[in-house]
């Protein structure tokens, strides 16, 4: 029993310095088969990050100016009478689509149409004491035509003869004193008669004139009780009823034309120079919001105001379907002008931190990071304002492993197979609208 104690207690230390030395061994080959990440990023980029590249493009931009307002009826009416009676009939509802010279209201006649006999026979006693044989449009005769005139001037001539002879007769002692001064007064009367017959006939071609002016002041008030509309539109309200009595101007419809309708808005002092007549506008309203409408500046306002720094533009819209009504707001752009050869850079060739923008440019396997001004989006394109010339190779993927002098490797000779980015030429993306 006391050797068997004895081997065991001999075996132990063995047994615990094997096992010291295996978790040894194990420790070692763990620490020398890891690196630090500063050594392993240190390797990755001697060997070079991998990347695909994309080139820049050259593209045409339609240039546009926001615009936002309001359409309005260029032209709207309220119709009043311009007579008074009594609404006989009313024919337009809400609503209806009214052209120009088309019946609206219908007043009773009756009370007019007896004033126009009254003017008509007045018209008529003128011309008969002129002489005019109630013949309507004549001029009046000349004055030695008329009756009354002949008449005078015929009484006059008698006298004057009359009183040539008694003079004669009365140097030779053959007339008495009386008999001569009879024939003189009576001269003087006959020469009073005819001028007082010549002023009577002027009288009555005054009075001819205002009768004639009376007789069409009748008949248009006759007419009046017509009520038409004086341009075309729509019915946008309806203020009488069938039987109300109407006074002179009272107001019975509104009209407002809706084609074509006017875009008002107002544009910032910065584009004056870039906006005139005849330019092309877009936009859309939001009671259709999936159609794109069409429109053309036609007022382009010469001042600029000072409390906004806007100047008002005028856009002429054809409305021809009516799915635009007055008062809609619209939302969209003026096609201003169109650059060409307009340099831009793919999406996912640009990063932007703190509002600066800068892409990595491959040369001799290495990327520089560049600083570039951006315009207009177009689609998945960047204008590029500045800091390129056209001919770089941009890094278009691993953008946020790479700094500037950083190794890499391509993995493709364009940027077809980098995710969102396109290669080659203008295509679609050219015909859209950068915007101002």
């Amino acid at each position: 029993m006391r050797e068997t104690s004895k081997t065991v207690s001999s075996q132990r230390p063995l047994w615990i310095v094997a096992a010291v030395l295996v978790l040894f061994a194990f420790c070692l080959s763990a620490c020398g088969g890891s690196e630090s990440p500063a050594k392993q990023a240190k390797k990755g980029q001697q060997a070079g990050v991998r990347i695909q590249t994309a080139t820049l493009q050259r593209i045409s931009i339609q240039r546009q100016v926001v615009l936002s307002g309001t359409l309005v009826s260029p032209d709207e009416a309220t119709v009043s009478a311009e007579v008074s009676g009594v609404v006989r009939e009313v024919l337009v509802e809400l609503g209806h689509e009214v052209i120009p010279g088309q019946l609206l209201v219908r007043l009773e006649p009756r009370e007019l149409e007896l004033a126009l006999r009254q003017s008509e026979a007045q018209l008529h006693q003128t011309e008969a004491q002129l002489g005019m044989d109630g013949a309507p449009g004549l001029e009046p005769p000349p004055d030695e035509e008329v009756s009354a005139i002949r008449t005078a001037l015929a009484n006059r001539e008698d006298a004057r003869a009359q009183a040539a002879r008694a003079s004669q007769l009365f140097k030779q002692g053959l007339l008495t004193q009386a008999d001569f001064d009879t024939t003189q007064t009576r001269l003087k009367v006959t020469e009073a008669a005819y001028h007082i017959a010549v002023e009577q006939v002027r009288s009555l071609r005054a009075t001819l004139r205002q009768r004639r002016a009376a007789l069409e002041l009748a008949q248009k008030k006759l007419s009046d009780a017509n009520i038409k509309a004086p341009i075309g539109g729509a019915i946008s309200e309806r203020l009488v009823q069938t039987g109300e009595f109407l006074r002179e101007n009272t107001p019975v419809v509104t009209i407002v034309q809706t084609n074509p309708l006017k875009l008002k808005t107002a544009i910032q002092e910065k584009f004056a120079s870039l906006l005139r007549p005849g330019l092309q506008a877009q936009f859309r309203v939001e009671s259709v919001p999936e159609e794109m409408f069409q429109g053309k500046v036609a007022y382009v306002s010469p001042a600029v105001d000072q409390a906004t720094r806007t100047f008002p533009v005028e856009i002429l819209v054809d409305n021809r379907d009516r799915k635009l009504k007055p008062g809609f707001f619209a939302q969209g752009s003026i096609l201003t002008h169109r650059d060409e050869n307009v340099l831009a850079a793919p999406e996912a060739t640009v990063s932007t931190l703190a509002g600066e923008s800068s892409v990595f440019v491959v040369e001799n396997n290495r990327v520089r990071k560049q600083t570039v001004t951006l315009g207009d989006r177009i689609g998945d394109l960047l204008e590029v304002v500045s800091g390129l010339q056209g001919s770089e190779i941009l890094a278009a993927t691993s953008l946020n492993e790479l700094a500037d002098g950083v190794a890499v490797t391509t993995g493709a000779a364009n940027a077809e197979s980098a995710p969102g980015v396109e290669s080659g030429g203008k295509g679609e993306r050219g015909k859209r609208g950068g915007q101002l």
